[in-house]
Order: structure tokens, then sequence, then C-alpha cells
């Protein structure tokens, strides 16, 4: 049996991670769950703590004393299940905007279809969005068309945060050179795991905007990826990518 760890950055998500997480746990493929907090002023961390003396050894934590941005996150969270010996490391919101449901899904992608990294993607069959104003619908779908323009990506949803990596593309990609930190994090990581010539594979989600809690988008994680992609496209031109063995 495989070991999976789902990992789930929180600020602020009281109102979501005590349901997200019982929601993780009971698929019927078995998830451990990593939390890392960036010291949530709302109580987020006690939440888990609470929820780990219910699930002991399948809820984890790291606390984190403040804001160091969604990619750091998802990096310390990789070193973590690395060094921990998982098998499938997935990403995920915890607001619930990616369905616990379809976890299943992203795994079977890869454990059983041979993907190396499986992407939910809002856009693969149409535009499954269901909850943002149509002003954003318009800019998140527009920015996949420009980033792949940019970087000669055959994806349709380059944004996109609910993911499933198989081990050994995080033990490829060198994770402490990845450069951005905000919503562009997501962008960087597929493409560095597409420059090194591992399969990555779409599956259709749902994605449904949050219900409880604040968004954390800002114009300067916009800016981020909008500038960012054309120097990471350019850096790359120097840059080594070894292919998996």
């Amino acid at each position: 049996m495989h070991r999976n760890l789902v990992i789930i950055p929180t600020y602020n998500e009281k109102e979501n991670i005590g349901k997200i997480i019982p929601s993780v746990l009971a698929q019927p493929v078995p998830f451990h769950v990593l939390v890392v907090d960036d010291g949530s002023p709302d109580g987020t961390a006690s939440l888990v703590k609470d929820l780990q003396k219910k699930n002991p050894g399948k809820v984890f934590l790291i606390e984190r004393q403040e804001k160091k941005g969604l990619g750091t996150a998802y990096i310390a969270g990789f070193h973590w299940g690395l060094e921990k010996g998982y098998d499938y490391i997935f990403e995920m919101d915890a607001d619930f905007s990616h369905n616990p449901d379809d976890l299943p899904v992203l795994y079977r992608t890869c454990a059983e279809e041979g993907a190396d990294l499986a992407i939910g993607s809002r856009y693969i069959s149409g535009v499954n969005v269901v909850n943002w104003p149509l002003g954003r619908v318009i800019m998140s779908y527009l920015a996949s068309i420009y980033v792949r323009l940019i970087t000669g990506m055959h994806i349709k949803d380059t944004t996109a945060g609910f993911k499933c990596y198989s081990r050994k593309v995080l033990e490829t990609i060198e994770l402490d050179r990845i450069r951005f930190k905000g919503y562009a994090f997501q962008i960087e990581m597929k493409f560095t795991t597409w420059k090194h010539g591992f399969r990555l594979v779409e599956v259709p989600i749902i994605f449904t905007d949050r219900k409880f809690g604040h968004s954390k988008m800002s114009g300067g994680i916009f800016n981020e990826a909008l500038w960012g992609v054309i120097a990471m496209k350019v850096r790359s031109w120097f840059h080594r990518y070894p292919k998996p063995s």
C-alpha cells in the first residue's frame, strides 16, 4: 500500500480546517494530512492539535511564526514528506474549493495510470468554476493561456493548486531553487516538472469558491505571475534539467 500525504497550508482557516481534515481522512484511499500553518492568529493550529489527538499518526502540523508565502509552505511540506518516506504527496487548499472526494482520482492517475504529476484541472473540460465572479474566471482562464504561450507547456490549467506528485518528481526538482512564493509557485512547479521530462496529466475537477474565510489573492500575486513567468522562461534557457532515469 502506498503512503500518501496531503499538504494543506493555512492562514486563518479555523472555519474550514476542522471540517476539511476529517473529509480527507474519510476517503476510501488512506491519506495522512500535514498542515503548514503560518502563525494564524485565529487559532487554526490549536484546532489541528485537537484533531491530532483524535487521529494519532494521521494528522501532522508544522507551525511557522509568520506568513512566509504559499510556496515556502509547500516546500517545507515537501521536504517533510520526503523525509518521512511518503510515496505520493498532494497539494490542497483548506477551504473546500478543492473537493476531498477528488483526491482518490488524482491518486489513481499517478499510482495506476503512470502520471508523475496529476493536476486537478478547472479547464480541461470547459470552465468548471462555481461561485467565482465572471471577471475572476476570465482573468484566471486568460492567465493560463498566457502561461501556455510563454512556456510552451500544453497544460490547460497552469495555475491549478490541487495536485498529486509522485515522490520521484520532488526528489528530482531542486526544491530550494524554486523562486516564486505566491500563486506563481504553482506555475513554476509545473514548468520545472515538465522541463525535467516527467509526465503531467490533467484530471477534470469542479472548483468551488470558498464559503468561509477570506481569499488570499492580491494584486502583488497577479504581478508576480505576469512578469515572473517571462523571467522564469528566460532563466530556463541557462539551466540544465536532468531527465528522470
